[in-house]
């Protein structure tokens, strides 16, 4: 049966998942919106608790007046469909390579970190303190689909993080292409926020500091972590 009252209490949960970290961390759930990243889900084998679409628009799901569904939802445009999922947390973070999140507050950077994670193989996204939630509606958006394949673990200091960890600071200790790789072994990349950085006692605890070599001040944390990756997984191959 299709949805058409405003007053639908999934609606107003919908709206809750969207707006409020705390409602999600609750009930550990989010939402994720668009036909691509519904086909991204699947395709990693997210099976949604409730799946939404607009009446008319023949996809599957529970019919939702168009208005309506756009009301719920957080792009400017209003989407043809949305789904619910249950958030996934890995036990612990794991190599070979590891990502490590802090400070990051811009859901954005943090879902093209989870991009590029995605695409450069890394086996894990560790997210320390400060840093935004991955299942937040903007994270979710801009990881394009890889918040579903890429595993997130939660860590509030670097015990535990697999490998060697090599904090990226910039101007700082070596330039990461001069890094020579263990072999065998795992790395774990630290990176901070834009503006402030990672904390002197993350710099302090890591095991090699390394920079990118750049004209400018710095990187953003989602530019940072790509060259980063894409640095460690060349001399994996080497």
């Amino acid at each position: 049966m299709a949805i058409t009252s405003p007053h639908n209490e999934k609606l107003k949960a919908i709206r809750k998942l969207q707006q409020r970290r705390r409602w999600r961390e609750r009930s550990g759930r989010f939402v994720a919106e668009g036909e691509d990243l519904l086909a991204a889900a699947d395709v990693a084998g997210w099976e949604p608790v409730e799946r939404y679409c607009a009446t008319g628009s023949g996809l599957p799901g529970v019919e939702v007046e168009p208005s309506l569904l756009a009301s719920a939802s957080g792009l400017a445009s209003g989407t043809r469909a949305l789904a619910v999922y249950e958030e996934r947390w890995a036990p612990a973070a794991t190599g070979p390579l590891c990502v490590y999140l802090h400070g990051v507050q811009d859901p954005g950077n943090v879902g093209a970190v989870l991009r590029s994670a995605e695409a450069f193989g890394a086996s894990c996204v560790a997210f320390g303190p400060g840093t935004a939630d991955p299942f937040g509606p903007k994270a979710v958006r801009a990881s394009m689909g890889a918040v579903f394949g890429v595993p997130l673990a939660r860590t509030q200091d670097l015990t535990g993080l697999p490998g060697r960890t090599i904090a990226l600071v910039a101007d700082a200790g070596m330039p990461l292409a001069q890094l020579q790789p263990s072999d065998p072994g795992d790395i774990t990349l630290l990176i901070g926020a834009e503006r402030d950085g990672l904390p002197d006692e993350v710099v302090a605890a890591a095991d090699v500091i390394a920079h990118i070599p750049i004209r400018t001040h710095s990187l953003n944390a989602a530019m940072a972590a790509a060259v980063a990756l894409y640095e460690v997984s060349r001399m994996a191959r080497e």
